[in-house]
This record gives C-alpha cells, structure tokens and sequence, in this order.
C-alpha cells in the first residue's frame, strides 16, 4: 500500500509564543502526521515595510498593524528552532520549517533538516531556488499562483543543480486563504505529473478536510495542511486553518482511503469469498418435472444459494431430460439429467 506522508502546517500559527507552538508539535504528534512544519524568516531581509497585506491578513489582523510588523513578530530565533527540535524528538514527530530567504536556508541546513520545502511565493525567486538546490537535498515545491511554464522554470533551475528528479516532489496549490472549493482544480495536480514527469502532491488551504483526503485518492504522495489550536485566535492563518480535532479526522480519512485504494487486480477479495455461495442463484427447478420430459427456460428459476449449476450455464441445462421426477424447487445438478 503506497502510503502519502503528511505535513502538518504550524506555519506562524504559534503567535510568536514558544509555549504555543510546542502545543501545536503536541497537536500535530497526535494526529498522526509525519511532520510537523514552520516558518523560518529573516523579516528585515523578505518583506519591505511599504510591502500591502493580502486581502485574508487584513481580515484576521488589526488594521493598524503593517505586514512588516505583523510577520516581525512572528519570527523564530535559531534558538527557538533547536527548542522545538528537542520537542519534536520527544514526541516522536519529525520537525521541519519553510525558509523565506537564503539565509534561513543556511540555517535550516545546518539544522539538518530531511528536505527542504518551498513555499509558493518564492518560486520565481531564481536566487533563492539555485540556493536550496546547492544545498543537495531532497525539495518539496509549492505551485500556487503558478502557470505551469513557471513552475517548469522553476524546476529546471533546482534539476539543473543537480537534485534528481526523483527526489522532488510538486505540490499543487492555491494560495487564497481560505481556497474556495470552485478554485481548487484538483486536476491540475495530475497535469502537472502528466505534463512535467514529477511525483505530486497537494498543498491545502480549504476550509474542510474533504479536498486532502480526494488527492489521495487521485495518486497524492504528500498531503500538507495549515492547523491551529483555535481558529479563534488572533494571527493571519488561523481562520484558514483546521483545528486539533479536525487534523486528527483528514488524517484518518487519507490513511482510509489509502487502505481502500488497494490494488489495481479486480477480483473478490478475502473478506468477500464467503458470500459467493450465499448471494449468488443456481438452476431450480421452477415446477415438478416428470422423469424424460424436455426441459425448457420456463421449466427453471434462478435461486440461492449459488452452490448448484450456475445459471451462466443454463443453455447446457435447456434441452436435457431428468433421470427421474424433481419435485418443484429442486437445486438441479448434472447428475439428474441426461
């Protein structure tokens, strides 16, 4: 069974607040989820302090507050990484952060994490690509807001590199927080894979679980989801974010679906064989047929169990004569005619 791994998205959702986000580490461990991810930036080096806010940060962030300031807050020292690493480890999940800038690429290097992800905002950042690809480790990209000519460039640039194909994956994405479900276009996932050769996966920013679990089953290999300890909270991703209970249940339906997906070979099933007998008919004898007589169609009826003479076998029956008198509903066998 081709199992998709599942990053758990923590993202900025710990408001600047440690004890926070060793909850969401909690939260995310608890789900099941294969990472728990956040962000490491460098504000005064990504974000300009002229620089708007998107539409979704002015709703869920006070209007008084600029991007700069809003995201300066939410920075994570190289300290603050090593503390969430140690917890990462003590609960059995494995950590892992997006970098915004080159600099926060060196550190998650040398934090030795398992592969390095690419948020959807910096993949026409040719710069920043060529730095993550320098690094020789396996890339997850995100494609939001992406033609498929620049998610190509972008491709080439880190291939050019030398990460091998195999050790990339593309994530499909939509970068409105919340996504509404009319703009996911979840096929689009399985052109990029037709159309670029890559293994893909979804980046979800949809309010419900539904839209992960269906990727899964259209051949998903990574599953990464936004969540929060309360949608209520005050920050820019949380009203777009699931929360514990809800992880909890998208992570459930994949590793169901998942289970459900099984093989591409139709044929009955273990668990199933039993039934055979029990759901499907057999030739019986539809009224009581004298010993010689020529039997025909209406002579019979299909019945259960199916243990007798299949009724795919009913030209071979039609025709022939009993050996002897068969009172009505008697299960015929090949033995009583001849």
């Amino acid at each position: 069974m081709n199992r998709a791994f599942i990053i758990a998205e923590a993202g900025v959702n710990h408001n600047g607040d440690i004890a926070v986000a060793k909850q969401l580490i909690d939260v995310a461990a608890q789900s099941g989820a294969d990472y728990v991810k956040f962000q490491t930036f460098n504000t005064n080096k990504v974000i300009s302090r002229t620089a708007p806010k998107a539409d979704y940060q002015r709703q869920t962030t006070s209007a008084d507050e600029s991007q700069y300031d809003m995201v300066k807050r939410l920075e994570l020292s190289e300290e603050d990484h090593h503390t969430l690493i140690a917890h990462c480890k003590r609960k059995d999940i494995k950590f892992l952060s997006t970098a915004f800038d080159e600099d926060s690429v060196g550190l998650l290097d040398k934090l030795d994490i398992d592969f390095f992800k690419i948020p959807s905002g910096e993949i026409t950042n040719k710069p920043y690509l060529q730095k993550i690809a320098s690094k020789k480790k396996p890339v997850i990209i995100s494609t939001g807001m992406a033609t498929l000519d620049e998610i190509k460039a972008a491709l080439d640039i880190i291939v050019e590199k030398g990460i091998l194909k195999k050790d990339i994956i593309v994530l499909h994405c939509n970068t409105e927080y919340p996504t509404p479900y009319k703009d996911v276009n979840l096929r689009a996932m399985n052109t990029i894979a037709k159309k670029l050769g890559f293994q893909v996966g979804y980046s979800d920013h949809t309010p419900g679980i539904e839209v992960p679990i269906a990727a899964v089953a259209m051949g998903a290999v990574c599953i990464e989801k936004h969540f929060t300890l309360d949608r209520n909270m005050k920050g820019p991703d949380h009203k777009a974010s699931l929360e514990p209970n809800e992880l909890i249940a998208m992570i459930s339906g994949i590793r169901i679906i998942e289970e459900a997906l099984g093989c591409d070979i139709k044929q009955p099933s273990e668990s199933e064989r039993k039934n055979i007998v029990i759901a499907r008919k057999s030739i019986y004898a539809a009224k009581a047929l004298k010993c010689g007589h020529i039997i025909q169609k209406e002579d019979l009826q299909m019945m259960r169990p199916g243990n007798g003479i299949s009724p795919m076998d009913i030209d071979r029956v039609i025709g022939k004569r009993p050996i002897k008198d068969l009172p009505s509903n008697t299960q015929l066998t090949f033995n009583d005619l001849k």
